[in-house]
């Protein structure tokens, strides 16, 4: 039977490696690349809905009842709030770069085996809050080269993020690199462990809804500064439990539970890239209007290799190699 990734991670994220990681990461964006291909955005991407194949184990993307052209309007904001792009909060229509700021939501998820902002409610304080550049926070351990393209595909201006050409091509070659390492011998190699229970997430976690917003800023990036005070100020506030049932407690026990658990909590350092990934940066200053540009993507099956097309990629695009000797 077919689970999806929030139920995968559940009950697998301790034991795997970034060699998977990455491979789940590829699958999906690999997924949602066949869809724009149709000129078609998906518009609700969580990981409620991307399903784990059992006959070809590769995840896939399910749920397109709200799927349709790229021109489609909706009077409503429609989706599960952490995966939703900022400028969609703020009014504007969904996009294919919509999309692809949930691949980074989705990303995060698969790098903490947690549904991104999992303590806070589906609120307009978090609406704002992801107007105004909050992300999650970057699990320790994650690699540089991921880090980065992540926060590519969730940066508040929808035009530097990278198209889904240049994200499949980008998450191929790294995938390709880390299928080629020797097994990990530590299953988490590195990586800060989140340790949730396997019991279901609340309700908020897993449903897309109707979201009305009004009067919402112009979206913007957070500055490391704002993200620090963000994160210091919600530890004196929240823990990640040990046992989701405490979302259900008094207020009075679930503070108690939060200065036992606050001790556990990792302090997250952001770390600078190094020049060598620095070269993985993807400029997209001239990137084409996301509403107007469809997509043609080929697989070579032997290979799971991306050609180059020139409906898929820009020119400037054309010098982004990830270097061999990484």
């Amino acid at each position: 039977m077919d689970i999806n990734l929030r139920e995968y991670l559940q009950q697998n994220h301790i034991q795997l490696t970034w060699k998977k990681r990455i491979q789940f990461a590829y699958d999906i964006i690999r997924a949602l690349s066949f869809i724009h291909i149709e000129n078609a955005i998906h518009r609700d991407l969580h990981s409620g809905n991307i399903l784990f194949s059992q006959l070809n184990a590769r995840f896939g993307i399910s749920d397109l009842g709200f799927c349709g052209p790229a021109d489609k309007t909706s009077n409503s904001i429609y989706g599960n709030l952490p995966y939703i792009a900022p400028e969609v909060i703020a009014g504007k229509q969904t996009t294919f770069a919509s999309d692809i700021y949930s691949i980074a939501m989705l990303m995060w998820e698969i790098s903490s085996g947690q549904p991104p902002f999992i303590n806070y409610e589906h609120d307009y304080d978090l609406a704002m809050n992801i107007i105004n550049g909050i992300r999650p926070r970057i699990i320790s351990g994650t690699p540089l080269e991921y880090e980065s393209l992540m926060k590519q595909c969730w940066d508040a201006d929808p035009l530097k993020r990278p198209d889904i050409g240049t994200l499949w091509r980008k998450m191929g070659e790294m995938n390709r690199l880390y299928q080629n390492l020797p097994n990990e011998s530590e299953a988490n190699n590195g990586l800060e462990i989140n340790k949730t229970s396997n019991s279901n997430y609340t309700d908020r976690s897993f449903t897309s809804k109707v979201h009305q917003f009004e009067n919402f800023p112009e979206p913007r990036n957070a500055t490391e500064e704002e993200q620090e005070a963000f994160y210091s100020k919600s530890y004196d506030e929240f823990s990640i439990p040990d046992n989701i049932d405490d979302f259900n407690k008094p207020s009075n026990q679930k503070n108690d539970n939060a200065s036992k658990k606050r001790s556990k909590i990792v302090e997250v350092k952001s770390e600078r890239l190094t020049k060598k990934f620095k070269k993985l940066q993807i400029k997209n200053d001239s990137q084409s209007d996301y509403n107007n540009k469809q997509y043609h993507v080929y697989i070579d099956d032997d290979k799971e290799d991306v050609h180059n097309n020139s409906n898929l990629h820009s020119e400037e695009q054309n010098d982004l190699e990830i270097p061999e000797d990484i």
